[in-house]
This record gives C-alpha cells, structure tokens and sequence, in this order.
C-alpha cells in the first residue's frame, strides 16, 4: 500500500479541498476536546455542595470522563478506519455537546457523572484528526499539521485553566458546560462544512468481542489506579482491580492475535518503531502531568509555607497558559527537525528538554516568574515530543491502520498522565509538613515529584534511542511500510 495520502484521497477528488482549513478546523476541535477535560478542575473542590453528595463521589465527575476516553479511543479509532473518519469524528464531537447540555442542565450527582462520561467519549477526536490530515493533505504540508493537531491536546490543556477560572468566579458553574457546548456545536458544523470524508477505509467486521474485552481490562486498570490513593493500594479492590487488569489483557492479547479482524493489530503494534514510540508516549504523557500537578500547588499554597506563593487559581492558570501558546509556536519547527533529522531525532529533543525544565524547576520556584519560565521551557519539550510521535506511528503502519495506531498511541498517553496523578498523590500525601493542624505537601515532596517527573522524561529519551535510525535512501517502489520503516520516511510526510 503507497505510503503517501495525497495518492489515496486522489481516489475521489482531483485536489486535497482546502488544506488551510482542514487543519485549522482540526486543530481548533482538537483544542475544545482538550478544554473540556480542564474545564471541570476549579469546581472540584466545591462539587460536594453543589452537587450535595459525598466529595468520594463527586470525584467521579474526573473519573468517570477519564474511563470513558480511555475506552473510546482505540474504539472509534477502529470504527473510524472501517467506516469513515469524518463520520467518527463528527460523532465524537456530538457527544462532546450532548454530554456538556446533560452537565450544563444537571444539579445532581448522577446526570453529572453521566454528561461527564459522554464528553470522554469525545476523546478521540486528536487521533482522528491526525488520520484525517494523513489522508487528506499533500505530503509537503503533512508534518506541520499533525504536529500542530498532536500538540493540541497540550494547548486546550493549557489554557484550559485560566478560562475555567474565569469562568467559575465570574458566572454560575452551569456556564462552563454551556460554554463547552458552544464550542463543540462550533466545531461539528466547521467539521461538516470543511473537513471531507476519507476514501481510506478498511471496511470488515468489527471486532466486538474483542473491545469489550479491552474496555473491561482498560476500566480494571485506570480504576485500580486513579481510586487506589482513596481505596488503599493493599485494600482488596484495588489489588483485585490490578488482578483482574492483567488476567483480562492477557487473555484479549491471546485472543486478538487468534483474529482474523482485531480491534487492535498487536502485531503491527510489536513492530519496533510503533512499540518504542508508545512506551516512550507513556513516559512523556507522566512527565507532562507532573507539571499540571505541581505548579498550580505550588502558586496556590499559603505563602507561611515558606515556598508556597499564595496566589489564585485564576494566577496559577495565567501562569500555565503561555506553555499552550508555546507548544502551538512550536509545532512548525518540530516539523522542520523531524523532515532534516527524522522524528525520532525530534522525539529525543523534545524529552531532553522536559527533563531540563525538571531540573530548572527544582532550583527556580520561589517566584512566579520562575514558574512561568519552567512551564514554557518543559511546554516546549512536550511541543517536540507530541508533534513527532503521529509521524512515528504513521511511518509504521498503512494508511488504512492510521486511525486505530494514533488513538492507541493517545491511549498510552493517557495511561502516562494517570500514572502520573496516582504517584504524585502518593508523593506529596506522604511527605508533608503541619500548618496550623492542616497537612501540606512538603518543599522536599515537590522537588521529588519533579525529579521524578524529569526520571520520565529522560526514559522517554532513552525509548526513544531504540527506535530505528532513518534510512539514508528509501526505494521509490517501496509501498508498503514494514517493520524497520525509517523514521525518517516519516518525515517526509
């Protein structure tokens, strides 16, 4: 199968229509799927009142959207290489709107964790958009696109914050889901308005069996580890969780390479270049929350700490935002390192570069200033990071897998940055010092998170050097990808 997508979209249509727009209308749906999954954070302390449940239950307004994503994205991945992925994408979007109308409407427990569940099923919309732009756009335009697309889900994260922030001090609380709702009807009619329909399918049937397999040992696994801090990581459910998380893989891994049509080709996950690129997206997706995790603490703890800054959440998003804007500013020049050096060169950048931002931040955080400097610094490494990993995957497996491979490489992320949280909560839930009868993370406890924080990033640059070399020529007749595809094919998407 030709690895250019310029010759699969040319099937139906004589021109790639309106790349400019293409990519603006999917990276601007990349950014609001990305929003709504912050958008919920400056009302969780404050969810038990409104809601008038336990603040153990209202913890599943997080939950229940991180669940759901992890469940959807390999799913409409799959359904969106079999039947379309416009289709996928537009319905990902619908249920990003319904979902935020249900929470937008709610004043109770459960229709919140139900509206929070259907804005998770949105989740796919970044792989998506990355497999639509494979196939849609011309070669030359192809690397600044998807890294733009990836690093969205940095970019909404970051200025997530600052705008529910504003938000929830300014308005009633229902207005963030109205918000996100705008947004997301906003982006569903640019999408049917700009953004075609592949003719790069592969039609079969849908491995059922073989995603309820996967969603239940996908649930298992992020429940044991986004709930253990709060279940007790010896108690019973927690371990039974993690118990039956590794019974239930192994047994669909079993099944899936027994498939004739699988959910998930886990030989073509194997290849090399896939496998190393996931687990290092595992390490960089933990490295990247370290940083959501410390540095609004760290801004809003009482300044009688002796480290803390005593600022406001609306300060402590301000200060996140302009990692957002730079991991946007950077998304051409990851391009244009990944089409001199190959992405894999991109890749071990971008990771050098978080770990450095670690470092910075261990000794520089007595001031805001110095938060602002080290979110853009490790913002910038996750702007090379995110931006080459697309071209990684897509220079590994055919066009017709691109859909499935992406989502499942935004899938180790996420397990990445909920590792992440439930390590960093064990961290600074141990190590912590006594202000006034209340117990506060400790300076010490910070640095830790940090220093591990950079540990991640400098495995993810280690992964990242076992990934295959670019080849210094590839054969004009070569059309199918193959185990030891070049990273360097890759980059010249």
């Amino acid at each position: 199968m030709p690895d250019t997508p310029a010759s699969s979209a040319d099937a139906g249509a004589v021109t790639p229509p309106r790349p400019n727009a293409v990519v603006a209308v999917l990276a601007f749906a990349g950014i609001v799927v990305s929003l709504m999954q912050t958008l919920v954070i400056p009302i969780v302390p404050e969810l038990p009142k409104l809601l008038d449940a336990p603040a153990s239950d209202t913890a599943w307004a997080v939950t229940a959207t991180l669940l759901a994503a992890a469940v959807a994205t390999p799913v409409v991945g799959r359904l969106g290489d079999m039947f379309g992925k416009r289709r996928m994408l537009l319905v990902s979007a619908v249920m990003l709107v319904v979902g935020s109308v249900v929470c937008g409407l709610s004043d109770a427990l459960v229709p919140m964790i139900v509206g929070r569940a259907l804005q998770g099923l949105s989740s796919g919309v970044i792989p998506l958009g990355i497999s639509i732009m494979r196939d849609e756009l011309p070669t030359e335009r192809l690397a600044g696109a998807t890294a733009l697309m990836s690093a969205s889900l940095g970019v909404g994260g970051a200025l997530g914050l600052p705008t529910a922030a504003l938000i929830a001090d300014n308005f009633d609380w229902h207005v963030l889901f109205w918000a996100s709702a705008a947004m997301g009807a906003i982006a569903l009619v640019l999408v049917v308005a700009f953004v075609p329909e592949s003719r790069v399918r592969t039609g079969g049937r849908f491995d059922a069996v073989g995603a309820v397999g996967m969603a239940a040992g996908l649930v298992c696994l992020l429940l044991a580890i986004s709930k253990g801090a709060d279940w007790g990581w010896t108690s019973g459910t927690t371990l039974g969780l993690f118990a039956a998380a590794v019974i239930i893989l192994l047994t669909w891994g079993f099944f899936e390479l027994r498939t004739a049509q699988p959910l998930v080709d886990l030989r073509t996950t194997a290849r090399r270049q896939v496998l190393f690129t996931n687990l290092a997206s595992i390490a960089i997706g933990f490295s990247m929350f370290a940083m959501s995790l410390v540095l609004p603490q760290l801004l809003q703890l009482p300044t009688q700490t002796g480290y803390g800054l005593g600022r406001s959440l609306l300060t402590a998003g301000l200060v996140m935002a302009p990692s957002g804007l730079v991991m946007m500013a950077l998304a051409p020049v990851s391009a244009a390192v990944s089409k001199a050096r190959g992405p894999r060169v991109t890749l071990m950048i971008g990771a050098l570069i978080v770990a450095a931002g670690y470092g910075l931040n261990i000794v520089l955080m007595s001031a805001v200033w110095h938060l602002v400097l080290v979110s853009c610094v490790i913002g910038a490494g996750i702007g090379f990071t995110y931006g080459s990993m697309p071209a990684l995957i897509m220079g590994a497996v055919p066009a017709s897998e691109t859909a499935a491979a992406n989502s499942l490489n935004t899938l180790m992320r996420s397990i990445g940055t909920s590792t992440a949280s439930a390590l960093a909560g064990v961290v600074l839930a141990q190590m912590t010092i006594d202000l006034g009868g209340y117990a506060l993370p400790s300076e010490n406890g910070f640095k830790t998170v940090m220093a591990i924080g950079a540990g991640a990033a400098l495995l993810a640059f280690g992964l990242a050097s076992f990934i295959p070399r670019p080849r210094l020529a590839v054969p004009a007749a070569a059309t199918a990808p193959a185990a030891e595809t070049s990273a360097g094919a890759a980059s010249g998407h």
